[in-house]
C-alpha cells in the first residue's frame, strides 16, 4: 500500500501524515532485528487505512513484537510505560531520582527546602560534586496533554526565590547551580522557548535531542516496572505502592512477588524478562 498520502490521528487528536520512518525507529529501538522490523511494517502498511489512529497502529505492532519476542515488545511499550506510572505523579518523581542517581547523583525526594519568601516542597532535589539541582517532575496521564509555558513560568520563580535564600545562607554545603522541569510527555513550543530564555534545564520524553527520557533510559537500562509484559497491571500497581519503580529495584526485592502469590515458574519468567531488559 501507497502511505505517502495516509493521515493517522494522533492521542491529542491532531491529524498528521503517516511516517513509515517513525514506525522504523521506533521498531528498531525496541531491539527488534532488521528482519523482525520489516515484517512488522509490511503487516502494518497492508492494515492501515484513512483515519486510523496511532493508538491502533501502536497496538498491531506491540502484539506483532510481543508474540516474537516479549523483551521487544517491552521495549517498545516505554513510552506508554511512563504514563501507567500515574495516576499520581509520586512514582514518576521516584522514577527520575532513580535515573539521576545512576547518573553519580545523591538524591531526595519531596524534601522542602526554605525561599526567600516561602517554604518549598521540591519534587527531587539532586547533587553531584557540591553542586545541587532543584527538579520539578510534571506527570501527565494524558497522552494528548503538553506541557505549557505556565509550567516553565511557575518553577523558574520558585527556583528563583529558593536560589535567593540560598545564596544568603551559611549552612548550605553545595551551590544551587541549576532548575529542571521534568516531564513525560512534550513541551510546547513556548515552554520550549521560555525556558530555554531564563536558563532552566528542560527534559521530556524526546527533549533534549537525542538526550530525552526515552535515550537516557535505555542508555542507562533504566526501565521502569510497568514495561513487564508478564505483570498485571494490579501487581504493577502494588510494587509501585512499596516503591518499587525500577526494573531492578525488583531484583534485589523479589520477595515481593512471594507477597503476590506469585508461582515460582511465573517468577522464574519475571525475573528473567528483567534480567534481560536490564541487560544483568
Amino acid at each position: 500500500m501507497n502511505t505517502e498520502n495516509i493521515d493517522v490521528i494522533k492521542y491529542s487528536g491532531e491529524k498528521v501524515r503517516f511516517s513509515l520512518e517513525k514506525l522504523r525507529n521506533s521498531l528498531k529501538r525496541s531491539g527488534a532485528d532488521k528482519q523482525t522490523v520489516n515484517q512488522i511494517i509490511d503487516t502494518v502498511r497492508d492494515e492501515l487505512y484513512q483515519g486510523i489512529s496511532t493508538k491502533e497502529i501502536y497496538n498491531r505492532a506491540f502484539a506483532l513484537l510481543r508474540k516474537k519476542k516479549r523483551i521487544f515488545a517491552s521495549k517498545y511499550k516505554l513510552k506508554k510505560a511512563i504514563y501507567e506510572l500515574g495516576p499520581t505523579g509520586f512514582p514518576f518523581e521516584r522514577f527520575v531520582s532513580a535515573i539521576l542517581k545512576y547518573s553519580g547523583y545523591t538524591t531526595q525526594v519531596g524534601k522542602i527546602v526554605d525561599g526567600k519568601c516561602v517554604a518549598h516542597e521540591i519534587d527531587v532535589l539532586a547533587t553531584k560534586n557540591n553542586e545541587s539541582t532543584i527538579i520539578e517532575c510534571k506527570f501527565h496521564g494524558d497522552q494528548g496533554q503538553y506541557c505549557n509555558v505556565k509550567v516553565p513560568l511557575y518553577i523558574n520563580s520558585r527556583y528563583n526565590d529558593i536560589k535567593d535564600h540560598w545564596r544568603s545562607s551559611s549552612k548550605k554545603n553545595t551551590s544551587l547551580t541549576e532548575g529542571w522541569v521534568v516531564t513525560n510527555t512534550r513541551f510546547t513550543k513556548d515552554a520550549l522557548q521560555y525556558g530555554t530564555c531564563c536558563g532552566l534545564y528542560l527534559l521530556s520524553w524526546d527533549y533534549p535531542e537525542n538526550n530525552g527520557l526515552k535515550d537516557r533510559i535505555d542508555r542507562l537500562g533504566l526501565y521502569p516496572i510497568t514495561v513487564s509484559t508478564l505483570l498485571t497491571n494490579r501487581e504493577k500497581q502494588f510494587l509501585l505502592s512499596r516503591e518499587i519503580v525500577l526494573c531492578r529495584e525488583l531484583i534485589g526485592d523479589a520477595f515481593y512477588l512471594d507477597h503476590l502469590g506469585v508461582s515460582e515458574i511465573r517468577k522464574e519468567k519475571i525475573l528473567s524478562e528483567i534480567n534481560q531488559l536490564c541487560n544483568l
